[in-house]
């Protein structure tokens, strides 16, 4: 049996940044990252990989080249894990044993649940940013798109990255703007949700972009099958107690999901009945086994699921950690921050930034609500270098604060 003093279950964003800064303030500890991927993706790059302006190369890095010095990789699936006795089993069969567990294995795409989509996606004009291999297919088809009907979803959340499904709409109309291939093009948006995004002064803000693409939204509308042969998509439209189903046919369907965490997370005592990791929403502790820890997309805190959150979760929740094994108190409080840098176009972004509640609080003072270029060239250039080195174990912060919003508000 392998013995840590930590282990991370799961090697994306959250579990590389947690084990760094472990590393950083306990050299002497034995930490192990129980993660099988040879490659970890730069995931908030898919959207604009589709786009067109960023590659799969500067997406991906070898996960090696990211495992912190004197880490235990463990490169394997978790099959199981037993808070009460502090195992995690593996699934080539292995054992694992630690006096604090941090749990963040990310979600999966749940591609069974839209009935054929698992068989069309990335053919005959089907894709999704969503899934790794089909993302470059993405970027081919709006390439080489001359007109005609394209349709983007979105899932009931909750799901990674909320503004995802709308930025590739976006992108894809603002490429076939430049190219005088809008007016041949017919395009949809059609959501779960009740509006283009959850707090209503950005909602507001994006039905302007919206309106100025031409894109026809449809509301309460959830993908439920793809017919491939007939290029036909199936949604659920809720009107009231009552669900309709709608077809649409078309010529490109970008597929945004539905996600869920991982199955042998779901079976496990340390979660709730939606199938995610209990947390205290501050200290991201869990409730009933304090040697347990979790952040990013699979714990339940109700915050955005981005990088950003995990920038903000993993130095708190490595604080609290390190408390508890002092036996110290837990001072480490995540105020459920998340960042979505909404791409409106190839050259702007609108930067969405929110705390627990919607409450929004912008990092600079400047109008949340505008879209600008230097946004842009931040989600182009400087997040990826800001997200490289916080897996590295950056330590490095900016206020926000609701009052750097408070006068672009509606009063």
């Amino acid at each position: 049996m392998d013995h840590s003093d930590v282990v991370i279950v799961g090697g994306g964003a959250a579990g590389l940044t947690v084990a760094a800064l472990l590393k950083k303030h306990r050299r002497a500890w034995r930490i192990s990252v129980v993660e099988p991927s040879a490659t970890h993706y730069y995931q908030p790059g898919f959207t604009i990989v589709g786009g067109g302006a960023f590659t799969m190369a500067q997406a991906s890095r070898p996960t090696r080249s990211l495992m912190p010095r004197g880490v235990n990789w463990v490169r394997s699936r978790a099959a199981r894990i037993d808070p009460a006795a502090m195992r995690v089993h593996t699934d080539d069969g292995r054992e694992l044993a630690c006096h604090h567990l941090v749990v963040c294995p990310g979600l999966v795409n749940e591609l069974a649940r839209v009935e054929g989509l698992a068989e069309a996606l990335g053919r005959d004009g089907v894709t999704s940013n969503y899934v790794v291999e089909s993302v470059p297919y993405t970027w081919q088809m709006i390439d080489a798109w001359r007109g005609g009907r394209a349709v983007f979803t979105q899932p009931p959340l909750p799901f990674k990255c909320p503004g995802a499904p709308q930025k590739i709409a976006y992108l894809a109309a603002d490429r076939w703007r430049r190219r005088g291939l809008l007016e041949r093009s017919e395009l949809h948006f059609y959501t779960a949700a009740a509006a283009m995004f959850g707090i209503p002064e950005f909602a507001r803000a994006l039905d302007k972009v919206v309106q100025r693409y031409g894109i026809r939204a449809h509301f309460a509308h959830n993908l439920v099958a793809v017919d491939a042969r007939r290029r036909v998509a199936t949604f659920e439209h809720a009107v009231g107690e009552q669900k309709q189903r709608v077809e649409q046919e078309y010529e490109l369907l970008h597929v945004s999901p539905p996600e869920s965490p991982p199955a042998f997370l779901r079976d496990s005592q340390l979660v709730n009945a939606a199938g995610f990791v209990e947390v205290d929403h501050a200290r991201l502790q869990h409730p009933r086994f304090a040697h347990v820890f979790a952040l990013g997309d699979a714990c339940s805190a109700p915050n955005s699921k981005t990088a950003a959150a995990v920038r903000k979760q993993a130095p708190q929740l490595v604080a609290n950690l390190l408390a508890h094994a002092d036996g110290r108190e837990l001072t480490g409080a995540y105020d459920g921050y998340g960042s979505c840098p909404l791409t409106t176009s190839l050259s702007t972004v609108m930067l969405a930034e929110f705390v627990y509640g919607g409450k929004i609080t912008p990092t600079f003072r400047m109008d949340p609500f505008a879209e600008r270029r230097l946004w842009w060239l931040g989600k182009r250039y400087g997040l990826p270098a800001l997200y490289w080195q916080m897996l590295r174990g950056l330590e490095f912060d900016i206020a926000h604060a609701p009052d750097k919003a408070r006068q672009f508000l509606p009063a």
